[in-house]
């Protein structure tokens, strides 16, 4: 399911403009994007929970020369499942 697709469903089932669904969307992601770029955790009972990684800077390999470079430390968002949508998935 693709974005959308998900706007389509929403206004289908909460008789919803399409115009309207995807605003109410929007607003939810951009939401969670501004709480992950304050580094809070954002928790949804019974999906998941998301975060911010941090990873360290380390050497690593250009594969085409083979020459040792200097990958930087970054911070990407990551999802964790949660148990009871694992559980549903595993169950089907």
């Amino acid at each position: 399911m693709n974005k959308s697709q998900l706007v389509e469903k929403l206004a289908k089932t909460e008789n919803l403009t399409i115009k309207t669904a995807e605003e109410v969307l929007n607003t939810i992601f951009k939401e969670m994007e501004k709480s992950l770029i304050r580094n809070s955790r954002i928790e949804i009972r019974g999906l998941g929970s998301f975060k911010i990684k941090k990873y360290d800077s380390y050497n690593g390999r250009n594969p085409k020369t083979g020459k040792i470079i200097k990958v930087e430390g970054k911070k990407l968002p990551f999802f964790k499942v949660g148990r009871e949508l694992k559980e549903r998935v595993d169950y089907t």
